[in-house]
């Protein structure tokens, strides 16, 4: 079979499903087809489709009761504007537990691995093993290759990933993993091969995290053990005191499954406005004088300084800040918060640059560079599916 045909990548979350056709050219992943679908799950959904140009050419309003429906709905659109099959197939897998650290092909035996490895990320990983099962049946003989978001962290040191924990819990496989690898790896692509020594990077967005880069590594990030830990987020708390947990186990009568569903769906953003996890609802709402939204944003965006002032003292300073995902690419309020508290790191914001959505928005001769760029995991997807293809 030929490795230099179209890659197909599918990208899964929680309610929604990105996919991407993607055929190389000059040695690029260049875009055939890319597209959504959303609100996996609700009663309304909607799937759009956009060319290479980023030309819309289906948008429909249809319901997918799950992500295996959304899957076949976007391949059958594929096929209908004359995307050509895929001669391989790669996944974004959030969590592979301890064994599955690096991007590879899904063999049996990987695939066994990632099904022994599904109590380290129930609401993930049973998901991603339905959809690399329902890609082989539509596929079939097709290699599809496995992309971790944790794998990005493997560089970690001992010092970031080792959580105070007593051994016999720590030889369990439990540690900070780190999430978001991919949208991290596709910054890092995009800035090199000047990745400045001390770089932070947040990826802002319904799921949230931060990440200490030395010469472009990781050495520390805000999630941990699981996609819950670190800054609150839409719908996740961030990090807790455990004693909470405890607590509501034992005047609440919260059994595992109320706390999960709590701290995951119920927390964050929604939990403190009382209704909302839109950032652009809230920035609104603040505006408006609601109490409970403003109090959102600004948990959230003290929560984001608070970590890149701890990740400057880990880099020993700060060269470049970046943001991306949903609300970094275009809060402009949020990442106005964040950087007014930040003057003593470097960081002054250019206002003009900062409205406009430039790429820099850091002010002419600021200590710090602050930059705005897309994250692009779907396109690190098809890049390391087309490396993995070839061997």
């Amino acid at each position: 079979m030929s490795n230099s045909g179209a890659v197909l990548v599918i990208n899964s979350g929680s309610s929604s499903l990105k996919f991407g056709l993607y055929s190389e050219h000059a040695g690029q992943e260049t875009v055939r087809f890319k597209g959504s679908a959303n609100h996996i799950g609700a009663e309304q959904g909607r799937l759009v489709l956009k060319d290479g140009e980023g030309r819309q050419v289906r948008a429909v309003e249809v319901r997918h009761p799950s992500q295996e429906d959304a899957f076949r709905e976007a391949v059958q659109h594929l096929e209908e504007v004359g995307g050509e099959p895929p001669r391989a197939i790669g996944h974004r897998v959030v969590h592979g537990g301890p064994r599955l650290r690096q991007h590879q092909a899904l063999t049996p035996e990987v695939l066994k691995a990632l099904e022994d490895a599904t109590h380290f990320a129930p609401l993930h990983i049973p998901s991603a093993l339905t959809l690399i099962r329902a890609a082989a049946r539509r596929f079939p003989g097709v290699p599809q290759f496995a992309c971790f978001d944790t794998a990005f962290h493997a560089t970690l040191p001992a010092v970031a990933s080792t959580l105070p924990l007593p051994l016999s819990v720590r030889e369990q496989g439990v540690q900070r993993y780190g999430f978001h690898g991919l949208s991290y790896e596709s910054i890092v692509a995009r800035i090199e091969p000047a990745v400045p020594a001390r770089t932070v990077v947040a990826h802002l967005g319904s799921g949230a995290s931060l990440v200490a880069l030395d010469h472009g590594r990781s050495v520390d990030t805000s999630m941990g053990f699981t996609p819950t830990g670190g800054i609150p987020m839409g719908t996740r708390t961030g990090d807790l005191d455990p004693g909470v947990l405890l607590y509501l186990m034992r005047v609440g009568g919260m059994d595992a499954a109320a706390l999960e569903a709590m701290v995951n769906h119920d927390a964050g953003l929604r939990g403190l406005s009382e209704g909302t996890s839109d950032m652009q609802a809230l920035t609104r709402d603040a505006a408006a004088g609601h109490a409970p939204a403003a109090l959102a944003v600004d948990v959230f965006t003290r929560g984001i300084a608070k970590t890149v002032g701890a990740y400057a003292a880990v880099l020993g300073g700060l060269d470049l800040l970046v943001f991306t995902g949903g609300i970094g690419e275009n809060s402009v309020t949020v990442r106005q918060r964040v950087c007014s508290t930040l003057g003593h790191l470097g960081i002054t914001l250019d206002p003009r640059r900062n409205d406009s959505g430039a790429e820099v928005i850091s002010a002419e001769g600021a200590a710090c560079l602050v930059r705005v760029l897309p994250s692009d995991e779907e396109g690190q997807l098809a890049r390391h599916t087309r490396r993995l293809l070839r061997g």
